[in-house]
């Protein structure tokens, strides 16, 4: 058997016996709402059932302001961070016209496809009912579809620097929930907002390699930052059949798929930095849907977060210029030290990919309109024809 196939059995078999401990405790399962997204189609909700004490309320999104208080953060923290997951319990989602039975998977997810709800644009509340647990909703947003453009964001050192080694971020984003324990990356709530100017109900997804479990701190971070709010397309962590641990490239990669195909008529702004690999992530997905990608921006980190992110004072991917184009897809890149300095190029490109587009557009619609006119004249040329033949 391989080890990765241990740790999984491992893990089961732990969780399995945490449920029965805490079940013997009093405690119950509990339902979590996450944030799904789709289009008038179809919608993607998720949620997850874990066992919580029913003494203690339901874990909110709000972040504490004011002197930290160690232990509650520490207590609170240590609640989600450590968690027993219910798996395959029986879940009813109800989602505007439609009712879908399922299970959770393993790791006590809800992850499933709604179609024909009938939800118009905007942001919507489903619910969603697992067995012995209290009805959750869980907030989902149905994308306009004659919506144009859209961001994607990283999170970790891209809209939020806590400047401690990577490796201690998750326990840190989930024990210390306090606005004080990390800054905003300066300038990029006011750029994300300066983009959304000219298509107001675009959508921004915060795509990122951390836990599910970290999301009540991140939104109450963003709120707090005045980010634009969109749904977070987060990871779990823990063994899988095929690796101790999930690969956050290919979980990344995965998703920005998922959004092209979901939303074909979207072209995507990527916004990451060079401390890990979102400039080979954004590069390969723009080589493979240069049509979905308007621009690259990229934070470039400086050499006391390089180290901190991955052990050098280098970017791991080699310097591009400044602003590039690349040969390959042909789509802008722009790189900066914070937000008002990728602002300060940005606009510009996508103005310029915008007039470009509108411009391929009118072209076709020519195209089109003299295809269908040299159609109509060759039917009346022959209709002639077969007149003075008869």
């Amino acid at each position: 058997m391989a080890l990765s196939r241990i740790g999984l059995a491992l893990d089961d078999a732990i969780n399995r016996r945490s449920v029965r401990y805490l079940r013997k405790k009093g405690w119950r399962p509990r339902t979590i709402g996450l944030t799904g997204y789709g289009s008038v189609h179809s919608v993607h909700v998720l949620g997850r059932v874990l066992m919580a004490d029913p003494s203690t309320p339901p874990d909110d999104e709000i972040t504490p302001v004011g002197p930290i208080n160690v232990a509650g953060e520490a207590k609170r923290g240590w609640r989600a961070f450590f968690t027993a997951q219910v798996g395959y319990l029986p879940v009813v989602v109800r989602a505007g016209d439609q009712e879908v039975h399922t299970t959770t998977d393993r790791g006590g997810y809800i992850d499933v496809i709604v179609r024909d709800h009938g939800l118009s644009p905007g942001w919507h509340d489903v619910t969603i009912e697992a067995r012995a647990a209290e009805p959750a909703t869980a907030r989902v947003l149905v994308v306009d579809p004659d919506v144009r453009a859209g961001i994607v964001s990283d999170v970790d050192d891209t809209i939020m620097v806590t400047m401690l080694p990577r490796a201690l971020l998750a326990a840190w984003n989930t024990f210390v929930r306090h606005t004080n324990a990390r800054k905003a990356v300066p300038g990029m709530a006011e750029l994300y907002r300066t983009v959304l100017q000219d298509a107001p109900t675009a959508p921004v997804f915060y795509l990122s390699t951390g836990a599910w479990n970290v999301v009540p701190t991140l939104r109450g971070f963003m709120r707090q930052h005045g980010y634009p709010d969109g749904p977070m397309l987060m990871t779990d962590w823990g063994p899988t059949n095929t690796g101790w641990f999930r690969s956050g490239i290919e979980h990344k990669r995965t998703q920005l798929r998922n959004l092209m195909i979901t939303f074909p008529q979207i072209r995507w702004l990527l916004v990451g930095d060079d401390g890990q690999h979102d400039p080979m992530i954004y590069d390969d997905v723009a080589r493979e849907h240069p049509r979905h990608v308007s621009a690259i921006a990229i934070r470039e980190l400086s050499p006391a977060e390089q180290v901190l992110s991955h052990g050098t004072p280098e970017a791991i991917e080699e310097p591009n210029p400044r602003r590039s184009a690349n040969a390959e897809h042909g789509v802008p890149t722009v790189k900066g030290r914070d937000g008002y300095e990728l602002a300060r190029e940005l606009p510009e490109l996508l103005v310029a990919r915008r007039n470009e587009r509108i411009a391929q557009e009118e072209l076709e619609r020519r195209e089109g309109a003299a295809r269908e006119e040299g159609a109509e004249r060759r039917e009346a040329a022959d209709r002639r024809h077969a007149q003075r033949t008869r």
